[in-house]
């Protein structure tokens, strides 16, 4: 006999299937996401619940744990659930269970919690040893008539027990309570409502299934938080019940209050819903103390078990709308994103509030049809058993003569039904009975229970034949519901009457932005330079270091929001008020502060996200003479990180931008004097990523230096102006560059040998502009456009603006005729 062990593992495998890695791995992940997605992270439409929370509801249910026992530990419950139900960790059941215990997250909490269960300062519960629960009396309502066979049952994970697929729900828990939750590739953020207007919704659908959201929304006006607060605004609110996704602003409740001394404090009473009160107490406090928040002398929670109050003490002569609008902006308002998105036959869907409470009524119209014949076979039964008892009665003396005469219960079972007609189950009923059950007395109960049961019988064979009676009853029930739990609406909706903005508080003002090489940016008011004759040296307008240059300047508004285009094309998205205005004398403030710029990335254009209405185009021009044209909605999303402008060859750099409206001419200038005129679509709009088409034929050593946009075929009484790198320019009518066909070399604009040198800017200008030039040491003049002389073109020009040394005119921008009326006429009212 042989002493060796086989291997156990020297065995030849039954079948061996060759399988791609990667379509294991993606039909692995799939298998791994739907089982996130339908068994973890997602509500059923029908209940609301997610398995977790169903199977804690059930396992308490089992254990008889109900609103009218006594509480049981909380150890206990997890324990149950886990063990029969729910295969995980015990710390995610607690969890779930403390959620459904806490007032300040559920709408109507679905367990009664008795101990420490968290508060909205962030506190977490006690240890779950420390803590009892029960169930509240509405969660009751969830998995009533669960034991008459009303939904599908499926075998738990180790096929020892079964447990609901679904629970009878006798309310909209999805809308009620809402949910949240992120699965794979998806997540789901549904809003708690108030009861009784989801329940006159569902009724008002059940009556007129053609109801829309806007008739539906007559009865449910919007979610109901349970911390209260408001809503401001109905739009979002519409638009999330029609499409399933929308953003609500929420916003906390408080009053201003006259206190002592003539000062006043904001008081807070309620938070938006899921806030954490110590932290946004916290981050208040920062925000005074590093001087984001100014006016406030004091800040304390004075909160309680009776709710929230949180005082907010201000110095005397604080400007309170400041205050309050400053804590609106930052803590007091937050949006709640809502994805109505639930399982529907086993599938994530996102659902209108229409949609959503047609899969409820579907549910119930299931829930009530089973019961029904549940109950209907059980009152046939019993009509059975009293049929046979009354029978029984009758014939009393020959009946007992007849078991009497029998040798066992079985004879006398088969001898009454041979005699009688009995059937199985009436003849063991019958045999059972007492004889004190054969008096006349009890013979008049069977005989009124077997009047009240074929009543039952009646009633439920009528609500299995008619649809519109099982509705009734599905309405009935929702309105004791309603009856029993319905209470007042916590959540206000309020209109948004424009809250004041940080950037309301900021003045309407023009200005002059000012960017250096080294990316340092201000501000200053456009007042601070007035106009001056042509050929001065002006005022200076930046204290620019050594080995730094200014590289352009520009006018804007300060409500203004800026397209930033760069010379590596990119355009980035700014607020010309989030640039800090400064004195002329002051550097500036680094642009990485406010832009997130790249080593040697800098800002060449610039466009007023004003002038984009939607069908224009934004036209840009680079260095190596290319041209490119995109739609303007293609920059209607910016991230802060910039997006591609266009997509340039190396060595290429973007040199300006103009908006267009597709009619117009474009006109390149290059750094030599030479300028082409073509028919803006001659150029074909291409998408962000393109690099363009060729606008000019460059020759050696030429770059372009600017594009403008002219209007029509005259230029519309526009005139080209241009300026030189030494401060001398002129002015000449669009209509003297002729139109010619794109990429070719042009005509001579102006000369650029000897003291004018190179061109540094083009601009196309009305005779009542006016123009901003700065140097790059600094130096900054405003003047009139009629100040220059229009001339033709291959002229020399006159100075326009006097540079000294190696200083040299680094950008040009004009300021409209129609800004500087506006500008005088705002003055002469102030006078």
């Amino acid at each position: 006999m042989s002493s060796e062990v086989p291997d156990p593992t020297d065995v030849e495998a039954r079948a061996v299937e060759n399988v791609r890695i990667e379509d294991e791995m993606e039909q692995s992940y799939i298998d791994y996401a739907m089982s996130v997605i339908a068994g973890r992270a997602l509500p059923r439409v029908e209940d609301g619940l997610k398995p977790v929370h169903r199977r804690i509801l059930y396992a308490m249910h089992e254990m008889g744990v109900t609103s009218g026992s006594s509480h049981r530990k909380s150890s206990s419950i997890v324990g149950e659930t886990m063990g029969d139900y729910h295969p995980h960790g015990d710390s995610a059941i607690y969890d779930t269970l403390v959620r459904m215990a806490q007032d300040f997250s559920m709408r109507y909490p679905l367990v009664d919690g008795q101990g420490n269960f968290g508060s909205m300062d962030g506190d977490p519960a006690a240890a779950q040893r420390y803590t009892e629960a029960r169930m509240s009396p509405i969660s009751e309502e969830l998995l009533e008539d669960i034991d008459k066979d009303t939904v599908d049952f499926s075998s738990n994970y180790d096929d020892r027990l079964q447990e609901p697929d679904v629970l009878p729900a006798a309310f909209p828990n999805l809308l009620v309570n809402g949910s949240s939750g992120i699965a794979v590739g998806m997540s789901t953020n549904i809003p708690p409502h108030n009861l009784g207007e989801v329940i006159d919704a569902t009724i008002e659908l059940i009556d007129d299934p053609e109801a829309t959201v806007e008739d539906l929304m007559e009865h449910v006006k919007g979610p109901d938080f349970p911390t209260g607060a408001n809503i401001v605004g109905r739009d979002a609110i519409y638009s999330a019940y029609k499409t399933g996704r929308g953003r609500i602003r929420v916003r906390a409740e408080f009053e201003v209050e006259e206190w002592k001394n003539g000062r006043e404090r904001i008081v807070i009473t309620e938070l938006p819903f899921q806030a954490n009160k110590a932290r946004m107490v916290e981050r208040i406090a920062e925000d005074v103390t590093e001087g984001k928040i100014e006016g406030i002398s004091d800040l304390r929670d004075e909160s309680d078990r009776d709710g929230v109050r949180i005082v907010v003490e201000l110095n005397r002569g604080a400007n309170t709308e400041v205050v309050k609008n400053k804590l609106l902006e930052n803590h007091l308002e937050r949006t709640f994103g809502v994805i109505n998105l639930a399982l529907v036959d086993g599938q994530p869907q996102v659902l209108s509030l229409k949609e959503t409470l047609e899969e409820y009524v579907a549910h119930r119209r299931e829930v009530v049809r089973r019961r029904s014949e549940y109950d209907l076979a059980e009152a046939e039964d019993r009509a059975h058993i009293l049929e046979g008892r009354l029978k029984a009665v009758e014939n009393a003396e020959d009946v007992v003569e007849v078991i009497r005469d029998s040798e066992t219960r079985a004879d006398a079972k088969a001898a009454l039904q041979e005699a009688y007609g009995f059937s199985q189950d009436q003849a063991d009923h019958i045999v059972r009975m007492q004889l004190g059950s054969l008096t006349s007395m009890e013979a008049a109960e069977i005989e009124d229970e077997y009047e009240d049961v074929q009543a039952e019988i009646e009633r439920l064979t009528t609500i299995l034949d008619s649809e519109q009676e099982l509705l009734e009853v599905i309405k009935d029930e929702l309105r004791k519901v309603k009856d029993e739990y319905d209470d007042e609406r916590r959540t206000s909706i309020v209109e948004d009457e424009g809250t004041v903005t940080h950037e309301d508080l900021i003045p309407e003002e023009e200005v002059v932005v000012v960017m250096t090489e080294d990316d340092y940016v201000k501000r200053m008011p456009i007042e601070t330079f007035d106009p001056q004759g042509r050929g001065g040296k002006g005022i200076i307008g930046a204290d620019v270091k050594d080995e730094d240059r200014v590289a352009t300047v520009f006018r804007a508004n300060t409500h203004d929001y800026l397209l930033c285009f760069t010379n590596q094309g990119n355009v980035y998205q700014l607020k010309t008020y989030e640039i800090p205005e400064m004195g002329r004398t002051a550097r500036g403030k680094s642009a990485v502060n406010i832009l997130d710029l790249d080593d040697g990335e800098d800002i060449t254009a610039i466009v007023d996200t004003d002038a984009l209405e939607g069908d224009e185009f934004v036209t840009m021009a680079t260095r190596n003479g290319y041209v490119k044209r995109t739609a303007s909605e293609e920059f209607d999303n910016i991230r802060s990180t910039g997006i591609i402008a266009a997509d340039l060859e190396e060595g290429d750099e973007l040199v300006d931008v103009e908006v267009t409206d597709g009619s117009q001419d474009l006109v390149i200038a290059t750094e030599g004097g030479m300028t082409i005129r073509f028919a803006e679509d001659e150029v074909r709009a291409m998408g962000r990523t393109a690099r363009g088409v060729n606008g000019i034929k460059l020759q050696a050593d030429d770059a372009v230096a600017g594009l403008v946009a002219a209007n029509g075929d005259d230029g519309d009484g526009q005139a080209l102006l241009t300026v030189t790198r030494n401060g001398y320019g002129k002015r000449t009518p669009i209509e003297e560059y002729s139109t010619q066909s794109r990429y070719g070399k042009g005509l001579i604009d102006i000369k650029t040998e000897g003291r004018n040198g190179p061109v540094t800017a083009i601009k196309a200008v009305s005779e009542d502009d006016h123009l901003v030039l700065m140097s790059e040491d600094g130096q900054i003049v405003r003047t009139r456009v009629d100040e220059v002389s229009t001339v033709g073109r291959n002229t020399m020009g006159v100075i326009v603006m006097q540079v000294e040394g190696d200083d040299a005119v680094a950008s040009v921008d004009e300021i409209p005729a129609a800004t500087i009326a506006t500008d005088e006429a705002e003055a002469d009212d102030s006078n």
